[in-house]
């Protein structure tokens, strides 16, 4: 750590991941990290939006939110360029949360797989038409320019909620992005020196210790921001996985994303070069475990769990482990989360996608076993 070319430099989900999170949107926690539960810290944001103080209480993770919705703790949502629908595990039990709710609200740029369910659809801007920052894992921050108009009766994200907010009777005034983000730095101190004007010009790294400064692109040089100055250091304690093989699911399934289509498919699989590149729901097995199968590379099998059955398409990858399974979570007709676990690991409460017993079988061989 410390020294250019070393640390931990692990690459976000998604695109702005990394801005979001420094903006708040993990449910422990306010802009730049700061724990809901601290008085001083509320009060800090309190005193910026001129409102009363807020819960101290950590909010719930996605996976949370649904259990929450089946126990009639929460009636209403409002889902902003998500698609649980796809994208969360034990997708079933996810889909029928969103049936449940008494009202739903879906800002997106596509009728998604969630947007089917709800009461109100916002149709909200893409990436190149609206005007913002984006943070880079790096913690380089950019400004993000708008290309095009959106189309039809779409807006920007900023705009739908200023007038959501308004409607809702709150005197919320701001008029550009501009306002939001400088806003955003009264309380986020990772943004000192990093002003809206300087970032047309150019992009900054936080930290930046003065105007001039383009930013450090090392941190922890010197030591690290506790009393002692020290790295706190804390032995894993390895939790196996929830879900293990057995003699009736003797396989491992484990999903992830293919380089045609990104996560649930909501952009790519409507890209027209995309989708005839990788048209088709397939999963992946090493040419072992087909041959053991009897199943040749492009047949069809069925793969189940204890959360229910999927068949689809089957390929030859000696990437893959033999007596495992691949499965991209892409596609709506074969989607891998109705097989994937919900349990969800105590300490960073990520639902177990990456292991799961599965039994995987030919298509044939299982219709003659009905």
């Amino acid at each position: 750590m410390g020294r250019r070319g070393t640390g931990l430099h692990p690459l976000r989900g998604q695109n702005n991941v990394q801005g979001a999170s420094d903006a708040g949107l993990i449910p422990m926690f306010l802009p730049d990290y700061q724990t809901v539960t601290d008085d001083g810290v509320r009060s800090a944001f309190t005193d910026v939006w001129q409102s009363g103080d807020f819960s101290n209480e950590k909010g719930l993770t996605v996976t949370e939110i649904m259990d929450a919705v089946h126990a009639d703790e929460i009636k209403a949502m409002y889902i902003l360029g998500e698609n649980p629908a796809m994208s969360d595990p034990d997708v079933e039990h996810a889909r029928d949360a969103l049936a449940k709710l008494d009202h739903l609200v879906v800002q997106d740029i596509f009728i998604t797989e969630t947007a089917n369910y709800a009461d109100v659809i916002l149709p909200a801007s893409a990436l190149y038409e609206k005007t913002g920052t984006v943070s880079n894992t790096n913690r380089t921050v950019q400004m993000l320019r708008q290309a095009v108009p959106p189309p039809g009766e779409a807006q920007e994200d900023w705009w739908i909620e200023v007038e959501l907010a308004k409607r809702c009777g709150l005197n919320w005034t701001y008029t550009h992005p501009s306002e939001v983000y400088r806003e955003m730095a009264l309380n986020m101190r990772s943004l000192d020196n990093i002003t809206w004007e300087r970032l047309e010009g150019s992009a900054v790294t936080y930290p930046s210790l003065s105007p001039e400064d383009p930013g450090q692109s090392v941190v922890f040089g010197d030591a690290f921001p506790r009393a002692e100055g020290r790295a706190k250091f804390t032995p894993a304690s390895v939790v196996p996985p929830d879900d293990l093989p057995d003699a009736d699911y003797p396989m491992v399934l484990t999903t992830g994303r293919q380089l045609e289509h990104w996560h649930t498919g909501s952009m790519t699989r409507r890209a027209t070069v995309l989708d005839a590149v990788e048209p088709e729901a397939n999963c992946s097995l090493h040419p072992s475990t087909l041959r053991k199968m009897g199943v040749a590379p492009g047949g069809m099998v069925r793969r189940s769990t204890k959360r229910g059955s999927i068949e689809i398409m089957a390929r030859a990858d000696r990437a893959v482990s033999p007596d495992m399974v691949f499965l991209p979570f892409a596609f709506v007709e074969a989607a891998a989360n109705i097989l994937t676990n919900p349990a969800i690991d105590p300490y960073g409460k990520i639902p177990e996608f990456k292991f799961s017993a599965v039994r995987v079988e030919a298509v044939e061989e299982a219709i003659a076993a009905e």
